[in-house]
């Protein structure tokens, strides 16, 4: 993490991101540390704040503490609420740190309000068909565990195509992001029935060894 302050880091490494070990495995530790690297790695092409970038990754998932529907919500009010951070951040660009927190999640209808929302957006995509395919299964047995095997493949199918099918909602910000292959690569698997079947008996297998 260089160029970035160490009291910040610090701090985040000692008491924000060990939050994540109690959420889904779709949203553990290894997610949050994924979406940092992305984050800092698209901030290299703008003229951003890299500690701001930093924070923004780091708390974008902390609400899923209080459940998944409004967890964008409330971790921008958990980052607000972060006294701490005023040891290293103006009120301005808290501001701007919670907004971009609030903005990151992918089935909102308007862009994110600044540069900085869509850099953690664009980053919390990680669009990997495998890492989509795993973590669908993942939050399907994690959440709804009373689903017989044909009920999480339905849950699985409804899933990626409301997201991530040729009509999903999901959209993406930034042309410096490797994401627009990887979602056509996708799209090929969810617009193959058979494909679908495929990929999701050997992850679901996978899952519950």
């Amino acid at each position: 993490m260089e160029r970035l302050n160490r009291e910040l880091v610090e701090y985040v490494e000692r008491e924000i991101l060990p939050r994540y070990e109690g959420f889904d495995a779709a949203h553990r530790r290894d997610h949050v540390e994924a979406v940092i690297e992305r984050s800092m790695s698209l901030a290299r092409h703008y003229d951003v704040d890299r500690d701001m970038v930093y924070t923004i990754a780091a708390y974008h998932d902390t609400g899923l503490v209080e459940g998944r529907e409004h967890h964008h919500t409330a971790s921008a009010a958990i980052l607000r609420a972060d006294d701490v951070l005023r040891r290293w951040f103006s009120e301005e660009s808290i501001c701007v740190m919670a907004e971009a927190v609030a903005d990151h999640r992918a089935s909102l209808e308007s862009a994110p309000r600044s540069i900085y929302g869509k850099i953690v957006a664009e980053a919390d995509r990680l669009i990997d068909p495998q890492t989509v395919i795993r973590r669908t299964v993942q939050y399907g047995l994690s959440h709804y565990a009373h689903l017989d095997r044909e009920g999480h493949f339905r849950r699985f199918c409804d899933h990626l195509r409301e997201k991530y099918s040729d009509d999903g909602y999901l959209q993406l910000w930034l042309p410096e992001s490797d994401n627009a292959p990887r979602l056509e690569e996708l799209r090929r698997i969810i617009r193959s029935a058979e494909a679908l079947l495929r990929v999701f008996d050997e992850e679901y297998e996978r899952q519950t060894m």
